[in-house]
């Protein structure tokens, strides 16, 4: 077992792109952690380490992290189809680990490594970052304390602009998978149950390969009903573009929803005894409370409240089986690849928007520190397989 000094762990961060540098930024401020090391076989990437963490030790070969025994945790922020070795590696060594989802490529795969982590008694964390937000935990608490009667519907839908085909998902899947399944956690989270049946509908926006906008509807093992709603297909060309994200549950007696602007939530509660309104920051990805929890936990020796690992399998097999049955329904294709080249383009040069292209990104740190990419201008764009 890895020991740690002065309540401080030591963490070697495996992919420095965008996940890997929000990431840095918010072990940077938690003092309960030190960023020892920091890996990427990206040049502009290590420079980027350099520049944000002095005083890690900025690495091209993740195997020097593994072999290093003073480090406690490896945090997972390459492309899923690299976790799964990295992963091994880690429990194989005695290291926690941190990691983004899904944690590999294909299903089968992540029902091995789920095993493997229950055989271990290392302290493995996904980033299902919902499981961390204040606002579901608000109205979860609300429902379970009787005020809206017995839980009966779930309705989840999260419909923006947000990332066309061929931005970024590769071995994370289709939308519905790589988005979606965070929200198949979220109305397994409510339910408290398992999923017991499913009828799904997709639509091949733009007539893409693969359904864009996908609809779910069924029961969970204790009766309750649900339905999801996902797809980056909302108002791509729209003047201002808009978005259209809540989750509304409704029981025999009462209700709980919220909706988001990512900016702000707001949730409302309408029970039998009180009514509560409350709007507050959205904290986007929720970092900064996984890393803290994570810390905390693996400091006490118990799982403190940090989304699980198994959690995160379950959700990316529900999404995949759920995705295909769309496709086995059959999904219409509606609109012309044309539409499809005119949003891309337009994306590219958006500033403001939802789920913008990863360059825009790049760019606009470039913009606050021209001389950390000059090196290499074009490399990001080269290989975005880093990001």
């Amino acid at each position: 077992m890895v020991e740690t000094k002065e309540k401080q762990l030591k963490i070697g961060i495996i992919g420095f792109g965008r996940m890997g540098q929000l990431y840095g930024k918010e072990l940077l401020k938690n003092p309960l952690w030190k960023i020892a090391y920091v890996c990427d076989t990206g040049v502009a990437a290590r420079q980027a380490a350099a520049s944000m963490a002095p005083e890690a030790t900025v690495i091209a070969d993740e195997n020097i992290i593994f072999a290093d025994p003073t480090v406690d945790v490896v945090g997972l922020f390459a492309l899923a189809d690299s976790r799964p070795a990295q992963l091994y590696k880690a429990l194989n060594s005695g290291k926690h680990v941190l990691a983004e989802k899904p944690v590999a490529g294909n299903i089968k795969t992540e029902w091995e490594i789920a095993e493997a982590v229950a055989q271990s008694d290392r302290m493995v964390s996904v980033n299902m970052f919902n499981r961390n937000a204040w606002y579901h935990k608000m109205a979860i608490d609300f429902i379970r304390s009787g005020e809206i009667g017995e839980l009966a519907i779930i309705r989840i839908a999260h419909m923006t602009p947000g990332h066309m085909p061929q931005e970024g998902h590769g071995p994370e899947g289709p939308c519905f998978h790589d988005c979606g399944m965070h929200y198949v956690d979220v109305a397994r989270w409510y339910a408290d149950s398992e999923y017991a049946t499913y009828h799904a509908q997709g639509v091949r926006m733009w007539s893409y390969t693969d359904p864009w906008w996908l609809q779910v509807h069924g029961t969970f093992l204790n009766g309750v009903v649900f339905d999801i709603t996902q797809g980056f297909v909302y108002a791509h060309m729209a003047q201002v573009q808009t978005h259209n994200c809540y989750v509304d549950v409704i029981g025999t007696k009462g209700i709980a929803r919220m909706t988001y602007d990512f900016k702000t939530a707001t949730v409302e509660l309408h029970g039998v005894h009180n009514t509560i309104k409350k709007t507050d920051d959205f904290n986007n990805k929720k970092i900064d409370i996984l890393v803290d929890v994570f810390a905390k936990s693996v400091l006490a020796g118990e799982n403190l409240g940090y989304p699980t690992l198994k959690d995160s399998v379950i959700a990316s097999d529900m999404a995949w089986k759920m995705f295909n049955d769309a496709v086995s329904n059959g999904s219409p294709c509606i609109g012309r690849p044309e539409e499809m080249d005119e949003i891309m383009a337009r994306r590219q040069t958006l500033t403001q928007g939802y789920g913008l292209p990863l360059k825009n990104i790049i760019e606009e740190q470039r913009k606050k520190q021209p001389t950390l990419f000059d090196a290499q201008p074009t490399l990001f764009g080269a290989q975005p397989a880093q990001l």
